[in-house]
């Protein structure tokens, strides 16, 4: 891929066939009893209006919108690798992406693969100014998203300190500590031994800590 099909996506393929430009329609339904009736007609409507040939129908049922493991959606993005369609059709965003940074990492997948995105309730269409546009506000979006969370979790860090609240792990009680270190030193026993030695009071991360510093001869309070 040279730099310009880096920075600005690959071309477009050009049209193929009578029919146009390959498309592939992605649908989804929270539950078995629901109907992707109304998904498919106005795709099918869409596409037809807008001259696009249809090749492939992918539909994920029962499945919510934030799981990972979509394999109807896992099989369209394969495709689209593998140069199999030229443009992705779908109802609406929130039947296609877990969150704004998934859309965004989807989209921004799309472009470079040089394929088209269509939204059809949304009116996003990435072959149209305003869909290029749309491509950049939700990338500021993600951006904003991501650096307002990791605010409020540095203003709400700050705010426990300042009230005299501990942040992480909860600290080993000494008479613990003790008991760990007396096991390790007095005895052969594994970590996982000496952990249930002592009735699961601390990790197993902890205990094997302890067991080291105490083992090397060099036990200190947790």
């Amino acid at each position: 891929m040279s730099a310009k099909e880096y920075l600005y996506g690959r071309k477009r393929r050009p049209s193929k066939g009578q029919d146009g430009i390959r498309a592939a329609l992605y649908l989804r339904v929270s539950t078995a009893e629901q109907k992707p009736d109304l998904q498919y007609d106005g795709l099918r409507a869409y596409a037809a209006h807008a001259g696009l040939e249809v090749v492939k129908d992918y539909l994920d049922v029962g499945v919510s919108g934030r799981r990972e493991g979509r394999p109807q959606l896992n099989a369209l993005m394969t495709a689209a690798r593998k140069r199999d369609i030229d443009c992705v059709l779908v109802w609406k965003f929130d039947r296609f992406a877990r969150s704004t940074r998934h859309l965004l990492a989807a989209l921004e997948e799309f472009n470079h693969l040089g394929v088209r995105f269509v939204s059809v309730q949304d009116q996003i269409d990435t072959d149209s100014p305003m869909g290029r546009a749309m491509f950049t506000i939700i990338g500021a979006m993600a951006e904003l998203e991501s650096s307002l969370i990791s605010e409020r979790v540095t203003a709400g860090m700050r705010a426990a300190e300042t009230r005299g609240k501990h942040l992480g792990r909860p600290a080993t009680s000494q008479r613990i500590v003790t008991e760990i270190e007396a096991l390790a030193t007095l005895t052969d026993l594994s970590v996982r031994q000496i952990q249930s030695k002592i009735t699961g009071r601390a990790s197993r991360g902890i205990v094997g800590e302890i067991t080291k510093r105490a083992r090397d001869g060099n036990s200190s309070d947790l």
